[in-house]
């Protein structure tokens, strides 16, 4: 993308919007089938468990933001280093994250992650909005072995669109239907 170039933030929204929406199809499914508390394909997560790291999927890029905002007004190697610390750091934060998700189901369960889920998204509707092109083109670098969908530099605008890459990939990981008994 060069500089002269729009980014299609309708896109960006409509991509946040199909994700919210599937969500709510996605907790209706489950609780159709009573498959809450199933094992999901490919992780030690069960659905619940499962369905709220994909509500934190997009909470967590409330906090991306700012760091985008404050590392992409720095020198690039201050980014560069912050990822490389942060990549060393990835079996504590794989505990970490696996647990994480596991105990917030506590406060976030399937009675609340969808109300979760529905703030969530309306604040980064309204972050996309009011954000400049110049602020979507800024970036940093990222830790990459934290997850597949991080890439080495990262715009504020691929940062928008990451979420939606982390739901649809674990989406396919849920066992929700009868047919997965």
């Amino acid at each position: 993308m060069t500089a002269d170039s729009t980014i299609d933030r309708a896109e960006i929204a409509a991509d946040l919007e199909r994700a919210r929406v599937e969500f709510h199809r996605l907790l209706a499914e489950a609780e159709s089938h009573d498959a809450w508390g199933k094992r999901t394909d490919g992780t030690r997560w069960t659905n619940e468990q499962l369905l709220f790291h994909m509500v934190f999927g997009y909470m967590i890029v409330k906090r991306l933001l700012l760091l985008v905002g404050v590392f992409g007004r720095l020198p690039d190697q201050v980014s560069r280093v912050f990822a490389r610390t942060l990549n060393a750091a990835t079996p504590p934060f794989d505990v970490v994250n696996y647990y994480g998700s596991c105990a917030a189901t506590l406060v976030y369960n399937r009675r609340r992650m969808g109300a979760k889920m529905d703030r969530v998204i309306a604040a980064l509707q309204r972050k996309l909005a009011r954000a400049s092109d110049d602020a979507l083109r800024r970036g940093m670098h990222f830790p990459t072995r934290w997850d597949p969908f991080f890439k080495d530099y990262m715009t504020l605008e691929a940062v928008y669109r990451y979420p939606g890459k982390h739901f649809d990939f674990h989406q396919r990981q849920l066992t929700l239907d009868a047919a997965t008994d």
